[in-house]
């Protein structure tokens, strides 16, 4: 098996959970008590969220590209990044390095496609739903993406930021998620992207009337599919 290098730390809450299943998938492919080979470098998110908000995605492209080369130096010899929204700089974490880098957005839509879906409904932080990286190759990959109103986005990302982020897992913020989402399926939706590793903390399969595709857990089956390579 491949050595992992995870990118993480945006935020910990949601490293903590790739980090969790990738050994869980590792431990169910090997048995025994085989783990992961990696190594993960964590940034600090205040950071990282300051760049988002003015704007700096370069500079947040900059350190997240130190760090790959950070784990690669480290000996990793497959890299991924563990959150969504980073994804929008994700061709500086690859021009950056010489190992393979394992895309959430590729592992979401050939998921989506497999499941015969072409059109889903996407929730994640309001720059994953407002700005054009992750629909955009997503459709690429033919899959069409619907976001919530203005007013249903505003919810969707309050909770990440208020409250997912800080471990706050909510069973109101549960329902207004179902309600949104409900909306979107009633609208055409044909199922839904968890498209913030963040919101698998608060959406279970079960809370959900039609498909539902966490990028979390694909992702981290991806990598160590790629690992065990």
């Amino acid at each position: 098996m491949k050595r992992i290098g995870l990118i993480g730390g945006m935020s910990w809450e949601s490293s903590a959970l790739y980090y969790r299943l990738v050994n869980e998938h590792v431990r169910d492919r090997l048995g025994g008590l085989h783990s992961a080979r990696c190594v993960m470098g964590s940034v600090d998110f205040a950071d990282i969220e300051r760049m988002q908000i003015a704007g700096e995605w370069d500079s947040a492209g900059e350190v997240l590209a130190d760090e790959a080369r950070a784990l690669v130096r480290a000996g990793a010899e497959v890299i991924a990044l563990c959150t969504n929204t980073m994804h929008k700089v994700a061709r500086s974490i690859e021009d950056a390095i010489d190992v393979p880098f394992v895309h959430v957005v590729d592992v979401t839509a050939d998921a989506i496609r497999a499941a015969g879906l072409s059109r889903v409904a996407l929730l994640g932080t309001r720059f994953t739903m407002e700005q054009g990286f992750y629909r955009e190759r997503m459709r690429a990959r033919g899959v069409e993406t619907v976001v919530p109103d203005a007013a249903g986005r505003a919810v969707v990302d309050r909770v990440i930021f208020q409250e997912l982020v800080r471990g706050i897992v909510s069973d109101d913020s549960r329902e207004a998620f179902r309600g949104i989402i409900d909306a979107l399926l009633a609208d055409g939706a044909e199922g839904v992207i968890l498209g913030c590793t963040e919101i698998e903390l608060l959406i279970r399969p079960g809370d959900v009337s039609a498909p539902s595709f966490a990028s979390t857990s694909l992702h981290a089956q991806a990598i160590v599919d790629r690992a065990m390579r």
